[in-house]
């Protein structure tokens, strides 16, 4: 008994002594919540962001859809792009789509999770819609049509249903890096049926804040750095948008997101580095492009009309896998150049499907995907490998 304890006691002893000289780097390495996770504080920078808009993968899949490496080989989406050097996943959300089961909340939490699992980060795009928002459509969703006319009240839904989306996916670890609010947002936000133009600033501005201030409250509250993006399709846009946005008030953001097709631009290829430019260096803002494309053939693997044709073509470029690989390499030095950050493609695995859109059966976009009809990863993939030399 004396044995057991004078050994207890120097048990003890070499306990308190252990607990001395390590108490302080353990409580280093703990973080705000407890536990020891210290990879925020190892994480290097991203200094581009080379992305890949994944919003109609799970569908795709669903319809029957794998996809293939360069070599061949068939491979998890996620990995795919993984391995070939993508770093940020986008995805939309609609506010209540009852015609289809996709974009929706879960499919959305779906698609964060399988990005967050490979180590991707998740840039969030809400439309807030129920359908698609772009420049010539901003439908508010069914269930606040009743306030369209209440800007308070109608403030008020936009930022509660902000910030309950953002606490749902922190509850479950899933809380994105970049949040956009709102979708090609040249119009005014949550109209109904034909825009009104011009813009009514006052209700334009106050909605807009309300969804930036729901990101930064959520940010506080977690203890998050959650960055926002305000996204307006084409660049000429840009110009116009942000200098009347910033006149009244919207200027709590931190990325400029851009949508840059040629056939839709004022600007080519060779010009757009001009626009670009101007805008970060006038609002001191971050810049992406967000959505691009390019097709790699002009012909169509299904019943869906390609929206993309010879008319998509720019910068002396063909339709070809390395025509799609130099367009994005072009492009990307372009934004570097100007000093933006970042170029996401737009639906690179948007292949053809048994299934159907709104519109036809397939994929009206199979001929500027990043994968060819075989479903094989096309040369354009290997633009993600610029950022392995980073």
């Amino acid at each position: 008994m004396t044995y057991l304890k004078l050994g207890m006691h120097h048990i003890l002893s070499i306990i308190l002594l252990l607990s001395l000289l390590f108490g302080v780097n353990s409580c280093i390495e703990k973080d705000s919540n407890g536990t020891n996770d210290d990879s925020d504080l190892t994480e290097t920078p991203i200094s581009f962001y080379y992305g890949a808009d994944l919003s109609y993968v799970n569908e795709m899949e669903d319809c029957g859809a794998i996809y293939k490496d360069s070599d061949g080989i068939t491979t998890d989406v996620y990995q795919l792009f993984k391995n070939e050097g993508a770093n940020l996943v986008r995805v939309r959300l609609w506010h209540n789509p009852d015609w289809t089961n996709y974009s929706n909340f879960n499919d959305v939490k779906e698609t964060i999770q399988r990005a967050k699992s490979k180590g991707l980060k998740v840039l969030l795009d809400f439309h807030y819609s129920d359908t698609w928002a772009d420049p010539s459509k901003q439908e508010i969703p069914a269930a606040w049509l009743n306030e369209i006319n209440n800007t308070p009240a109608l403030g008020e839904l936009l930022y509660n249903y902000t910030y309950n989306t953002l606490d749902e996916l922190s509850n479950q670890n899933l809380l994105p890096d970049m949040v956009q609010v709102g979708n090609e947002i040249n119009g005014m936000i949550l109209q109904q049926g034909e825009l009104v133009w011009p813009i009514d600033w006052a209700r334009n501005a106050t909605l807009i804040n309300k969804g930036i201030e729901a990101v930064r409250d959520i940010a506080t509250a977690k203890n998050k750095d959650i960055e926002v993006m305000l996204h307006i399709a084409q660049p000429e846009n840009g110009l116009w948008w942000f200098e009347q946005a910033t006149a009244n008030g919207i200027t709590d953001f931190d990325w400029i997101g851009l949508s840059y097709y040629p056939l839709w631009s004022d600007y080519d290829l060779d010009e757009v580095q001009t626009p670009l430019s101007t805008l970060i260096n006038t609002y001191n803002k971050k810049l992406m492009i967000v959505e691009t494309a390019y097709p790699f053939t002009l012909e169509n693997a299904d019943n869906a009309n390609n929206i993309l044709g010879s008319d998509a073509l720019t910068g002396g470029f063909p339709a070809s896998q390395q025509g799609q690989l130099d367009y994005l390499n072009q492009l990307a030095l372009i934004i570097e150049n100007a000093g933006g950050q970042g170029l996401v493609y737009w639906e690179p695995a948007w292949v053809s499907t048994g299934c159907s859109t709104l519109w036809a059966q397939g994929s009206h976009w199979d001929n500027a995907t990043l994968f060819d009809h075989d479903n094989k990863a096309t040369l354009g993939i290997k633009f993600y490998n610029a950022s392995l030399n980073e």
